[in-house]
This record gives structure tokens, C-alpha cells and sequence, in this order.
């Protein structure tokens, strides 16, 4: 796939809602259940980092329960080239990792497989963008702040952004409003009065983009 290609695939599966879900160490049973939480609230993206055994089992657990909504599920915390085989494997459509580094990035491209790269300061954008890559993911988001992404926006206005960590129903609107195009979320999807306003957020951006 070729970076070209994965600029459209985001474009497309983010297109949906301007939210996203991490799952991150919930086990399988709970990592189903606040998918198929996420997924009837209308927010289409659902990533499962990988760092355990139990880990990978919720995923291809994840990734099977996706395919009979037609969801696409990504594997999160991948730090090494060995970890892009082992989500590929698994069946991960996306890739999203922490931090950035070149061959993690060289490993997800030869194998086809979209990602977002974490980053938090302007030569790591830079450094993405020599990659090929205009999606990244800025982590962590409520240390730099909405106001960064205002200022990044400048030098590579061309590069779009998941915003993640920290995030809820109670900050997720003032990511949005500073250029945010994806905001990721978690545990907030177990908390009821959250939930409410994460769907008014969902319909409001919806009728917003009509």
C-alpha cells in the first residue's frame, strides 16, 4: 500500500464520527462489550492496544465480532517491526503506535498496513511527513494541549490529526474546535452520563458536515 493510499484509507474510516475508541488491557469479554458500545453510538473506530497475550486474543476476538458489522478494528502500542506481523496476523486493519520510528513505520508500509504514528513535537511531525505519512497521532493530548495543534497547523497544514490521551466527553469538543479531526476515547465509554454527551457530540458534528 502505498502512502498515498493510506492517507485515503483514514480519510475514509474516520469519516464517519470524529471519535474514536482505545481499549486498552479491559480482557476480552469487556473489550467486546464496550466495542459493541462504541460501535452503537455511532463511533466507527475502535483500536486494541497490544501488549499482553490476552491482548492479541481480545483482538482477533475483536476483529471477528467487527466483520459482522462490517467495522474495521486497529492494533495499538506497536513499538517494534515484529509487533506489525503479529497485528497483521491477527487481522488489525490499522496500525497506531505511541511514539514514531522509522522502521516501525517501513514495517507497516511493506506490509500494507495503514499507520498512525504518536507524535509530540514538530521534528517528529517533520519526521513523519518524510515518510510519507499526513495522519498522525499526537499523544499525549491534554499535556500539549489544544492550543498545539493551532501552532502546528502552520508549518504542515497539510497533516491531519487523531488527538489522543486524557480525552472524554468533558474535552473532546475543545480538540475538535482547535483542528482535532479524531478525538480518542476510552474509559469514558463506561460511564452513562458520558455517553450521553458523546452521542450529542457525534450528532452535532454530523449536522454540522451536512
Amino acid at each position: 500500500m502505498t502512502t498515498t493510499g493510506d492517507s485515503d484509507w483514514f480519510e475514509t474510516a474516520f469519516a464517519g464520527a470524529p471519535l474514536m475508541a482505545i481499549l486498552r488491557g479491559m480482557g476480552v469479554e469487556r473489550t467486546l462489550a464496550l466495542a459493541e458500545t462504541a460501535w452503537d453510538l455511532g463511533i466507527d473506530s475502535v483500536e486494541v492496544p497490544l501488549q499482553t497475550p490476552e491482548d492479541e486474543r481480545a483482538l482477533r476476538e475483536l476483529v471477528a465480532r467487527g466483520a459482522s458489522r462490517g467495522k474495521s478494528v486497529g492494533a495499538g502500542t506497536i513499538i517494534t517491526p515484529e509487533q506489525v506481523a503479529v497485528a497483521r496476523d491477527a487481522g488489525a486493519a490499522y496500525l497506531v503506535s505511541p511514539g514514531i520510528a522509522a522502521a516501525v513505520v517501513r514495517a507497516a508500509q511493506d506490509a500494507g498496513i495503514p499507520i498512525l504514528p504518536g507524535v509530540a513535537t514538530p521534528s517528529e511531525v517533520q519526521l513523519a511527513v518524510s515518510l510519507g505519512l499526513s495522519w498522525l497521532k499526537a499523544f499525549p493530548a491534554t499535556w500539549l494541549g489544544s492550543g498545539w495543534f493551532k501552532h502546528i497547523r502552520g508549518p504542515f497544514p497539510h497533516v491531519k490529526f487523531v488527538a489522543t490521551g486524557g480525552l472524554d466527553a468533558s474535552n473532546v469538543e475543545e480538540f475538535l474546535d482547535a483542528g482535532v479531526r479524531v478525538a480518542a476515547v476510552g474509559s469514558a465509554l463506561e460511564d452513562p452520563s458520558q455517553l450521553e454527551r458523546l452521542a450529542a457530540v457525534l450528532k452535532e458534528r454530523a449536522a454540522a458536515t451536512r
